[in-house]
């Protein structure tokens, strides 16, 4: 059960987008409740290696894959926290692990809350780039297209990278499909680099450096390639919609 708590709290804090560092901080000192027993953990950005080894038994080895990887902060705390408690004795074995079962479980936001999140955002940059009112509208109807978009994608079972083409490709033809008909007088890149921010991988990119600086080399070096992929694949997605654009109604346009 020991076992199975550390390689849980492990997993939801790797899923959630934390440092290598910081998961295997966390398996080692749930490890370490085991009296005369050592514990050993090796993580990976798509997996954990752990053992317990009893002087008195056969050694306990456990693998977790981690397929896929989101950002989420609030869960990584609250796995520290539970983790914290357990060290302390606050709370047992079975305690710890069925909390987080329910933080593994839990939806902090809804759907709903999610693109609404997504359009909010947009708006916000729109203004931090010193957006005109136009352009914060039309930056808030791409943004809807943009939740919509992702929606979709991830009803459709797209993997990270089709769907981010599909999004940024959606936001550039939005965008210009607003300054050529409904809004002449917005400025087009402000609208697109506001719209794609929320898709930008700044979070993952710190990370990478991060775990590089502490010596996880493999770690950061794949979650640096993963911020590159992303990137190259929001590029991809507004480069299509500008050709496109340029075969519909001719270059001089763009």
């Amino acid at each position: 059960m020991l076992v199975e708590t550390a390689a849980l709290a492990g997993e939801i804090m790797l899923v959630s987008g934390a440092e290598i560092y910081r998961v295997e901080d966390t398996i080692h000192h749930i490890l370490s409740l085991a009296e005369g027993a050592r514990g050993e953990n090796i993580v990976l950005s798509t997996g954990i290696y752990l053992s317990l080894d009893d002087p008195e038994g056969e050694a306990i080895t456990m693998v977790r894959r981690v397929p896929d990887r989101a950002t989420n902060l609030n869960r990584i705390y609250l796995a520290n926290e539970v983790s914290r408690e357990l060290c302390a004795r606050k709370l047992s074995v079975t305690e710890a692990y069925e909390e987080l079962l329910r933080i593994r479980e839990q939806i902090i936001y809804r759907p709903v809350f999610k693109q609404i999140g997504y359009v909010g955002t947009c708006v916000f940059f729109a203004v931090m780039f010193d957006g005109s009112f136009l352009d914060c509208m039309a930056v808030l109807l791409v943004g809807i297209v943009l939740a919509m978009a992702l929606t979709l994608a991830r009803r459709i079972h797209f993997n990270d990278f089709c769907a981010k083409v599909a999004a940024s490709f959606f936001i550039g033809v939005t965008a210009m499909g607003l300054e050529s008909t409904l809004l002449p007088q917005i400025q087009r890149d402000t609208v697109i680099v506001s719209a794609i921010m929320p898709l930008v991988p700044g979070v993952v990119f710190t990370t990478a450096i991060r775990d590089t600086l502490n010596g996880d080399y493999s770690a950061g070096v794949a979650r640096m390639l993963e911020a590159v992929v992303t990137a190259l694949a929001v590029a991809a997605g507004v480069g299509a919609s500008m050709g496109v654009f340029r075969m519909l109604i001719g270059g001089d346009r763009l």
